[in-house]
């Protein structure tokens, strides 16, 4: 086995593992993916197959028990999270997490304890943090080049995008646009304001729409059939605040009658704000106002994210370095979208 190297286990045989996990970790060159977990072996084999991937399991416990493998990469549905997480720590295992890391504050905190009790690398799977755009953002917030920053306002608005799969059905998902989309852009803006911490949280969630029969639009599908379910949210709204007194606006759906916004984080500091995508900086220079476009290498697709984030993760295991996002940033998270379930059933605003 060759100690400067990462091998991964990639746990769940869908469409993030198929079209974004392994192809990054088969690029990174301190990572060998050495098995593919599905609970249908036919598609663990299918997978492993397609890219050369020596071992397929259907039996979680040849996983944990193949001592080749050191860490896992779980790119499973919401629900399962907390339950695999449990046992490869118990295993020994380093885990890379896919989002959200689960459905409930209270099984984050097991999977915390889990993790701390075990000592292994844990590593949530927030890929958004590791675009190009977020890098410069993020460089920029910690040199103070915004000064401080009051307020967010962030969001990503389908106007015929549900995912189709277990996306829709709660009982497997936990959750529906909040978990989905809303974790990706609560943690991308919540991290390029600095990490504070939220003190609390309104939230109102809405399934209005529903299953559609609209023509030529498709979304993300999740792996297996559809089951015809269909109750979770498909649209929501929150006012985040934060303990340093800014403040953080949301609003996602899946299916929404209004012109479509593509993901989008705004911040505003005393000094300037910026924009993600498009990717702007708003300033003031000599008495003028200033919009400027930074120029990056094009990057059409979220690939060269994940293969930074896969690139770190192994880089964290092999050195001992604490990941970012640390567990500690799943925790938070979690805290923000439970929150946001928890305001609009009780109609009132949620303390943290």
């Amino acid at each position: 086995m060759n100690e400067n190297k990462i091998h991964i286990a990639v746990i769940g045989a869908g469409t993030v593992a198929r079209d974004n996990q392994i192809p990054a970790f088969l690029k990174c060159s301190e990572a060998e993916v050495t098995a593919v977990f599905d609970r249908h072996i036919e598609r663990a084999e299918a997978l492993a197959g397609s890219y050369g991937i020596p071992k397929a399991y259907c039996r979680l416990e040849d996983v944990l028990a193949d001592k080749v493998i050191d860490c896992v990469s779980i790119c499973t549905g919401n629900v399962s999270h907390e339950s695999l997480v449990l046992a490869a720590a118990e295993a020994g295992k380093n885990i890379l997490c896919e989002k959200p890391m689960a459905i409930s504050v209270e099984q984050a905190e097991n999977m915390r304890r889990a993790v701390e009790k075990n000592n292994v690398t844990f590593m949530m799977a927030f890929v958004n943090r590791f675009r190009q755009e977020s890098i410069l953002l993020s460089e920029m917030q910690r040199q103070g080049r915004f000064g401080e920053i009051y307020h967010a306002r962030c969001g990503w608005v389908r106007r015929r995008g549900t995912p189709s799969g277990w996306f829709t059905d709660r009982t497997k998902s936990g959750g529906g646009a909040v978990l989905d989309i809303g974790v990706h852009v609560i943690d991308l803006t919540w991290y390029l304001m600095g990490r504070p911490r939220p003190v609390s949280v309104s939230g109102v969630t809405h399934r209005r729409i529903g299953a559609y029969e609209t023509r030529s639009v498709k979304g993300w599908a999740a792996a297996g059939a559809k089951n015809g379910v269909f109750d979770n949210e498909e649209a929501a709204t929150a006012l985040i605040r934060f303990e340093n007194g800014a403040s953080m606006s949301v609003d996602i759906s899946w299916a929404i009658n209004g012109r479509e916004e593509k993901m989008f984080s705004k911040i505003y500091g005393t000094k300037g704000g910026a924009s993600f995508r498009p990717l702007e900086i708003y300033g003031e220079e000599n008495g003028f106002l200033t919009d400027t476009v930074p120029v990056l290498v094009p990057e059409d697709t979220w690939q060269p994210a994940f293969e930074r984030e896969t690139a770190h993760f192994a880089h964290c295991v092999l050195s001992g370095e604490r990941p970012m996002p640390s567990i500690d940033d799943g925790m938070t998270v979690q805290r923000m979208l439970n929150a946001i379930y928890e305001s609009a059933e009780q109609g009132k605003e949620i303390s943290l």
